[in-house]
């Protein structure tokens, strides 16, 4: 019976006003509910999504359903009419939760009691995150290197959209008024408003060109996907199912950070290669990115990052786990005993000016843990990065600066710390930071090259083309359409 289950429900019904795989039908309160919701999240759309895209017709992936095969189909769709919807991977009746003091225990299908006000807390951080990131990136349509990257961007937007709908469904379905009122909030919010910003303060840092952008795609969704996936641990389980389906599109940002990064560097690189030349002066005057300023963004990005992991030690991410609520990323393929009671992990911390590590009770150092996860992904990416200069030939090697560097939160918060780990002075700090952070100049060079080119297979002069089009079509493809 529950492989029958689980087969119909891996398919979205586009019948609906809001597509949805969770028989929203048979739930008529819930149903009227949302869609009450719905049109001001179209409203929220129309006044802070992507600008001048109401005539666009735009070659997007939409989900048709969730198993691994089948869960994306392509076609052109007008930005305003995108199917947006709830979309859950398929209920497993035997699942246990694996970690915590309830660790082999049924998971759950309704909020416990006593973690009602701690869960509804989760969805809310994680749901504000979503419209906070289209918010962000708003106008970077008017400055696109080509029909190929507007294209991703739209198909980012659009995500970042139903991935709203999918916090806010479970808001609405588990937490009654709480969450419908909660739900509303997260329409009102918006990134950089001095009176009501976003949450999180990475949400609410300016994405004002490309190559922040690309930066924002590859540090701080990665981040996303690395809290997504630790609650897709989580012991309730429509969370649970939740986060796996939004981990299957959260895939693709990365792709388009990672890859728009990769793009900058081996265009920059071929540029110094052809030329024999070095002096980041020399190699702006050829109209792209100098590897120095790519390497302060990187460092900004990731420090901005880092800080939405939270104070290393933390009281809250051991309760977190302990209730079964948001586990570790791969949570399962841990060896230990999933409780964690007298296990130790190393954390980094300042010592008499210097940068030691302690061991501190596991339970405590999850958000350390989780960020260092994160860290070791990022650094496989950056040596990914690196054949390029290697390949072409140019000794510049990017680099992660050190965790304490530039970071508001954690045991680093407010320290002086210098890209390779040293502390420093005030005085020495102000004297050298123009050199390890993006300066207005930086910002100011990095927007005068930011020029629209929507011509079919064209791409800006600091952006080399990708070395595929989407879904097996050319890179000469029309991917957008005005009109």
């Amino acid at each position: 019976m529950s492989d029958v289950l689980d087969a119909t429900q891996q398919a979205i019904d586009y019948s609906q006003r809001i597509p949805n795989n969770v028989n929203l039908a048979g739930d008529r309160a819930l149903q009227r509910a949302l869609e009450q919701w719905q049109p001001g999240f179209l409203k929220w759309w129309n006044e802070t999504g992507p600008v001048d895209t109401s005539t666009l017709q735009v070659y997007l992936r939409t989900a048709i359903s969730v198993d691994r095969d089948g869960w994306a189909n392509f076609g052109y769709v007008r930005m305003p009419e995108y199917r947006w919807g709830i979309f859950l991977t398929p209920r497993d009746e035997n699942r246990k939760i694996n970690f915590g003091d309830h660790a082999g225990e049924p998971a759950w299908q309704e909020v416990p009691g006593e973690f009602r006000s701690t869960l509804r807390r989760i969805l809310v951080t994680q749901g504000d995150t979503e419209p906070a990131s289209v918010e962000q990136q708003k106008l970077l349509g008017k400055t696109c290197p080509s029909l190929y990257d507007l294209r991703n961007l739209f198909q980012v937007n659009v995500e970042e959209g139903r991935h709203l709908w999918a916090m806010v469904y479970l808001l609405h379905r588990y937490f009654g008024r709480d969450g419908r009122e909660e739900a509303e909030a997260l329409l009102q919010r918006r990134s950089g408003d001095v009176n009501n910003p976003r949450i999180l303060t990475a949400f609410n840092e300016k994405t004002g060109n490309w190559l922040a952008y690309y930066m924002f795609a590859f540090f701080t969704d990665r981040d996303g996907k690395f809290q997504l996936a630790a609650l897709a641990e989580s012991g309730f389980d429509p969370l649970a199912r939740t986060c796996r389906f939004m981990l299957t599109e959260e895939a693709h940002h990365l792709f388009i950070g990672e890859s728009g990064v990769a793009r900058v560097l081996q265009r920059t690189c071929e540029v110094m290669r052809d030329r024999q030349i070095s002096d980041p002066a020399q190699v702006r005057a050829q109209g792209v990115i100098d590897l120095e300023t790519l390497q302060r963004f990187v460092n900004f990005h990731y420090s901005v990052t880092l800080d939405l992991y939270g104070a290393e030690i933390s009281s809250n991410a051991a309760n977190f786990y302990t209730a079964g609520l948001k586990g570790r990323y791969e949570e399962t393929k841990l060896g230990d005993d999933h409780r964690l009671s007298g296990d130790t992990y190393i954390v980094q911390e300042i010592e008499n000016g210097r940068i030691v590590g302690k061991p501190v009770p596991a339970l405590t150092a999850l958000n350390a843990r989780l960020r260092d996860d994160y860290i070791k992904e990022i650094q496989a990416a950056l040596d990914r990065w690196n054949r390029i200069p290697e390949k072409l030939g140019i000794p510049f090697r990017v680099k992660l600066p050190h965790p304490g560097f530039h970071r508001k939160i954690g045991n680093f918060a407010g320290q002086d710390i210098s890209p390779d780990g040293q502390v420093l002075s005030k005085e020495a700090w102000d004297a050298q930071v123009d050199r390890w952070l993006p300066s207005e100049s930086d910002h100011a060079f990095v927007g005068s090259l930011m020029g629209k080119v929507i011509e079919p297979g064209k791409f800006a002069n600091w952006i080399a083309p990708p070395a595929r089009g989407i879904n097996s079509l050319p890179i000469e493809f029309d991917y957008v359409r005005f009109g």
